[in-house]
């Protein structure tokens, strides 16, 4: 399967197995098992979604916003969860107002999932850990 590197966003194969011990990107050798979300940006938010077999998780977000914030440290708890399961997104609709355009974001935080590049279900407002992960594994 194809994976984005969380480090250097290069496309890399995996096997597909049910779990991991290692895996590290062939560019970067940097771990493919960090499951920090990542930042993305209107350059390289197509690459990601239209290159990740794997499901995305994309939160969109802004620093001025309370929930926002209270989310964050869940969103990135929940994210340690899936390694090389799911891709965890962020982005700062803020600084990407054209993505948020794009994507019809009218409230915030919003998450939405992308398979094969299209987006297949969203949410708006902060989720706990719980709604977070049963959200996310109903496309696993």
């Amino acid at each position: 399967m194809r994976v984005i590197c969380p480090h250097c966003l290069k496309v890399n194969n995996v096997p597909k197995k049910d779990s991991y011990k290692k895996a590290n990107c062939g560019s970067c050798k940097n771990s493919l098992l960090d499951t920090k979300p990542i930042e993305l940006n209107s350059s390289n938010f197509d690459d990601v979604m239209v290159n990740s077999e794997i499901p995305v998780i994309v939160d969109f977000w802004a620093p001025w916003c309370g929930p926002c914030k209270m989310m964050a440290p869940t969103f990135s708890s929940v994210a340690s969860s899936y390694p090389l399961k799911t891709l965890f997104v962020k982005v700062n609709t803020e600084n990407e107002q054209q993505l948020g355009t794009r994507f019809n974001i009218r409230s915030i935080p919003t998450l939405a999932i992308f398979k094969d590049g299209i987006e297949v279900e969203r949410v708006s407002g902060a989720l706990d850990a719980n709604n977070l992960n049963r959200f996310v594994q109903k496309y696993l």
